[in-house]
């Protein structure tokens, strides 16, 4: 059940990600292009997430899946709503650091070694595979742990977003869909943190549950979103 539910969350993403795509490609804008490279990265983390479940992690598949999942697509998500409500501008001034942050992540999800058994029953906790704070290892440079970086995208990444979307609704106002759209957004960036709190589905179910309660939201946002702008 982990293994299908994971798929369905897997497939319900690459549907988004392609959709994103689409409606870049007829009509560039740069929100939408980094939504679409932000759903690309959500849509391989829980590929990844279904061939773990069903085939056992790897150490290379858990660091693509805490990396693209974890790390990066929270933040550029972050840099699309920037872009929507602040403008495009704002946004561009925000890519070099964002890039460089991200890179700094990818490094350190490369570098960091191990500390504990990576499970092969269910999700690993990033908590029980990489050490906290500092990456303390022979050979490595002083470098902050996958794990602060996680906790610093997915944070301002969350509160840039919820705090833009609830902008947007407080006031700019829009129209209903707009509104709507905004609230969709907003449940379904805070959707996968309460994965923890499906434990009757068991572990993995529960977190491809929130995976795919998030997707769905999210990309449900984007159509009523879109629905106002195509009638202004």
């Amino acid at each position: 059940m982990d293994t299908a539910l994971a798929f369905v969350a897997a497939v319900l993403a690459s549907g988004f990600a392609a959709d994103l795509w689409r409606s870049q490609l007829k009509r560039p804008r740069f929100h939408a292009l980094a939504w679409a490279t932000a759903m690309s990265m959500f849509a391989i983390a829980t590929w990844t997430l279904a061939w773990g479940l069903g085939r056992g992690w790897t150490d290379s598949s858990f660091r693509v899946f805490y990396y693209l999942g974890a790390v990066v697509n929270i933040p550029v998500l972050a840099l699309g709503s920037v872009a929507l409500v602040r403008g495009e501008q704002a946004a561009r001034r925000l890519i070099v650091p964002l890039i460089a942050f991200l890179a700094l992540a990818a490094w350190s999800t490369m570098v960091a070694p191990a500390v504990g058994v990576i499970e092969q029953i269910g999700v690993p906790e990033g908590s029980a595979v990489f050490q906290r704070g500092m990456i303390d290892a022979v050979g490595v440079p002083p470098i902050p742990s996958p794990r602060t970086f996680a906790a610093i995208a997915g944070g301002l990444g969350t509160i840039t977003i919820v705090g833009l979307a609830l902008y947007s609704i407080i006031r700019r106002g829009g129209g209903r869909y707009a509104r709507w759209g905004n609230v969709l957004i907003i449940l379904g960036t805070l959707a996968p943190a309460f994965g923890g709190s499906l434990t009757a589905l068991g572990e993995g179910s529960a977190f491809a549950v929130s995976l795919l309660i998030g997707a769905a939201l999210l990309w449900a946002g984007y159509r009523v979103a879109s629905r106002q702008r195509s009638e202004e």
